[in-house]
């Protein structure tokens, strides 16, 4: 994999920015988190050389100073949203979050649940499960304007209406399992209760996307508005920044929309803001360390139509209006790119055109392209697994890895004993069955020892995947999409 990204450089910029961010404030800092801490696939995606770990490798080189605050969306809870790269729902990645915090050494000291309503029965539900696992939780609740009426916001049936989230550190990061959480507001509501206490608090934002110092059109920045469809972020010129400094930065319409309630709040308490814009009030020094841009554009077109195909699939799913697809739609126009730009579609979507069967292609790390199709004893996901790992092993396209006479005892299996109507193996049951043969098979175990050369590959698959494919290829770390048509026509789909 090319690299278009410094990631030292990264780490030293920004840890330089938020020392420096830390000692402008003189006591606490509320440092809201923009994306995620861990396992950021998208930075990664986009930013080639930039790691899913970085931003929490940077927080351990200050772990006596700082807390963490998670914060979650009673909203997100009852609606059981999910983060698409893990496949588990907010309220479930809250518990890992706090988890692999702990394991690196962490302080979690508290969760805010935001936009809490009494009518909220799963959002209760999930208090009170965290409050038995011996955390402490707090509330959050709406706010009537927010953010336009300024002056009912900073008021106490505003934000002093919500409860104060006790702190115990002086770097506090505020960080949730995805956007629009209410991070910002949770940071607002502690630097509006530390001023009734008379504490010394200031407020900064880690937010790596949108690219500040990028053009509004780069591809990078157009892939954060891909990435954010569902949620009608636009990407924009900062006002605030243009008019203050005569400069052009990059920001998106909900930081734009709340800087005027931040601007309020410390002239209010502080009698003056220490910024002058959305821009002014970030940390974010990724645009400074792309080491090479053509990389980073390439990777971001890739990124916006893998996200094209995630909204088209999902809107397949769930029988909705292609609402977020035909957005995405019209950022590629603006990139000038086409769904075929994905080397990995074209030669899947040939191979289904040929054997009039679902097919799948891999895109190995040295270029070359591998195909798989449906036949007896294989589905396509799991022979373009196969056939991926024979050609980097360097074996003869004739050599079976997995013989008929191994896999046919798990079809039996399967078909006579479990009741799957689908006899074909799953890339679950392949990779079992490939390590079994490892044992004893040369061939076997030189394909195996090659797994781990799949990861950050693109496929596409034709057809919608089963969860269990699905499931395997996000294990693998290997980047999938898929065509918006199902296999079958049945209505019941186990998911």
């Amino acid at each position: 994999m090319q690299l278009g990204f410094d990631r030292a450089k990264y780490l030293a910029m920004q840890s330089e920015h938020i020392a420096a961010r830390r000692a402008q404030f003189g006591g606490k800092l509320y440092l809201e988190f923009g994306g995620k801490l861990f396992d950021d696939m998208h930075a990664s995606r986009v930013l080639p050389g930039f790691t899913p770990d970085n931003k929490i490798e940077m927080l351990e080189t200050m772990a006596d100073d700082v807390e963490i605050v998670v914060v979650v969306n009673a909203k997100d809870i009852a609606q059981k949203k999910q983060r698409a790269d893990l496949g588990i729902p907010y309220e479930a990645d809250v518990l890992r979050l706090i988890d692999a915090f702990r394991d690196r050494g962490l302080y979690v000291g508290s969760v805010v649940v935001t936009q809490s309503t009494d009518d909220n029965t799963h959002a209760r539900a999930f208090r009170r499960k965290l409050e038995r696992l011996g955390l402490r939780v707090y509330r959050h609740y709406p706010i009537k304007g927010y953010p336009n009426d300024v002056r009912h916001i900073v008021s106490e049936q505003g934000l002093g209406r919500n409860e104060y989230v006790e702190t115990q550190r002086d770097l506090v990061v505020i960080t949730a399992p995805g956007p629009g959480s209410g991070k910002m507001a949770t940071c607002l509501s502690q630097l509006y209760h530390d001023h009734a206490r008379g504490i010394a608090s200031g407020y900064a934002k880690y937010e790596t996307f949108p690219i500040w110092n990028l053009p509004l059109e780069h591809p990078v920045n157009i892939a954060y508005e891909a990435a954010t469809a569902d949620l009608d972020d636009v990407n924009m010129i900062d006002p605030f920044h243009l008019a203050a400094y005569g400069e052009g930065c990059v920001n998106y319409n909900r930081d734009v929309e709340v800087f005027p309630v931040l601007n309020q709040l410390f002239e209010q308490l502080f009698g003056e803001s220490p910024y002058k814009s959305p821009t002014d009030m970030g940390v974010n020094m990724a645009g400074h360390c792309i080491s090479d841009d053509e990389v980073c554009r390439e990777a971001s077109k890739q990124e916006v139509i893998r996200r094209w195909y995630r909204a088209a699939v999902g809107e397949a799913a769930e029988g909705l209006e292609p609402e977020a697809s035909e957005r995405i739609a019209l950022l590629m126009g603006r990139l000038g790119i086409t769904a075929e730009d994905r080397r990995v579609v074209v030669a899947a979507n040939q191979m289904a055109k040929r054997t009039k069967a679902p097919a799948a292609a891999i895109e190995l790390p040295d270029g070359r392209i591998v195909t798989g199709k449906t036949s007896a004893l294989l589905g396509a996901s799991s022979a373009m697994l196969l056939n991926a790992l024979k050609t980097l092993a360097g074996l003869p396209d004739e050599v079976n890895l997995l013989s008929p006479e191994s896999i046919e005892p798990i079809q039996w299996l399967k078909t006579q004993v479990l009741g799957s109507r689908n006899p074909r193996l799953h890339t679950d049951e392949v990779l079992i069955a490939l390590a079994v043969s490892a044992k004893s098979d040369p061939g076997a175990a030189t394909a195996m020892d090659r797994l781990r050369e799949l990861r950050g590959c693109d496929v596409h698959e034709s057809v919608i995947l089963g969860p269990v494919d699905e499931n395997i290829f996000r294990q693998l770390g290997i980047h999938v999409t898929t065509e918006p048509v199902y296999q079958t026509k049945q209505l019941y789909r186990k998911r």
